[in-house]
């Protein structure tokens, strides 16, 4: 029951994972801005949360047997960092841009911080439950 009522705090475990690994690749990335040869890696995960949100998070009512079952689980949400292989402009062959990458360094944070307000949310509801018995 309790899980039915909380499973938010589920993906936003997911989410907040996510952008953890994404600091630490954002990192790794301006840490190796004059390594010759390296290639900037980026986290994929904002287009697999869109997916999962424009679908819902309901499983699908099976009503014969021959149905398809599928079931929409927020374990399916996994990141994945992946290089990125474009040509740089750079002689060594270096395609990290520390612009970019501080830009999405204050976005990626300004997304952690909101997910862990809502996560604070969450764990705030709970308690109140459990206090109040209700």
């Amino acid at each position: 029951m309790l899980k039915d009522s909380f499973g938010s705090i589920d993906l936003f475990k997911k989410v907040l994972d996510a952008s953890w690994l994404k600091n630490t690749t954002i990192s790794d990335n301006i840490a190796n801005v004059n390594t010759p040869g390296y290639k900037r890696k980026v986290v994929e995960f904002d287009s697999l949360l869109k997916n999962y949100l424009e679908q819902g998070n309901n499983s699908m009512a099976v009503t014969n047997e021959k149905h398809f079952r599928v079931h929409n689980q927020s374990n399916a949400l996994e990141p994945t960092v992946n290089t990125v292989q474009d040509t740089s402009f750079r002689k060594d062959e270096n395609n990290v841009n520390v612009d970019v990458e501080m830009t999405e360094f204050s976005k990626n944070l300004i997304k952690y911080n909101a997910m862990s307000q809502q996560v604070t949310g969450e764990l705030k509801r709970l308690r109140m439950a459990i206090r109040d018995g209700r």
